[in-house]
């Protein structure tokens, strides 16, 4: 019989050899001193554990209707889901706000986490907390991993604002490809239009 890993044997330090993308799957919702939900919302990014400070009203509403606007515009055979994980290495396992991935990779209703391959376009809403990981550490990680587009929404005088990013491989980076104001209209990850008023309906 395997030994199941007891993660928070140390907390708050790090198991030994230190934490792993697999070990977000062994991690309780409640802390193991009683705190509430404190690993409800969980990355694993550069080795590092990052407790996520609760949602703004903004961010959950623009998430939402981010995710239902990709979903009712996809082609069949992909999908957009909201806070799943990318596992993107042993150390790396951050959690984006949107993702739209293949349609075929959502059959296991059991899955916690994507595989890069499965990822075609990766969404970070900005937040205080996150500017720094949203616009430097996390475009880094993706771009290593090779998924294609990025978007990273920021929140400017109350108003979104979408910019967007396609991998550069000559160069193992992202470029920059737009910054959108009141719409958006791009062709890939595919063709997608977005009003920014429904965006905040």
């Amino acid at each position: 019989m395997d030994r199941v890993r007891d993660v928070l044997a140390n907390w708050p330090y790090p198991p030994d050899g230190g934490w792993t993308a697999d070990d977000l799957d062994l991690l309780p919702e409640d802390g193991p001193n009683g705190e509430l939900d404190l690993f409800k919302r969980v990355e694993l990014v550069d080795g590092a554990l990052i407790l996520m400070s609760p949602q703004r009203l903004f961010h959950e509403t623009v998430l939402a209707n981010l995710r239902a606007s990709l979903r009712a515009q996809a082609p069949d055979t992909l999908t957009a889901v909201s806070q799943m994980d990318i596992k993107l290495g042993p150390r790396q396992r951050p959690c984006p706000d949107v993702v739209v991935v293949n349609r075929a990779a959502t059959s296991d209703m059991g899955r916690t986490a994507f595989e890069p391959a499965d990822v075609h376009l990766a969404i970070e809403v900005v937040s205080p907390e996150s500017d720094h990981r949203d616009h430097h550490v996390k475009p880094r990680i993706y771009a290593e991993a090779g998924i294609e587009h990025l978007w990273i929404v920021e929140e400017e005088r109350g108003q979104p604002v979408i910019h967007t990013y396609e991998l550069d491989r000559a160069i193992g980076f992202y470029q920059g490809t737009g910054i959108h104001r009141e719409e958006l209209s791009v062709e890939a990850p595919f063709p997608i239009d977005i009003r920014f008023t429904d965006l905040l309906a």
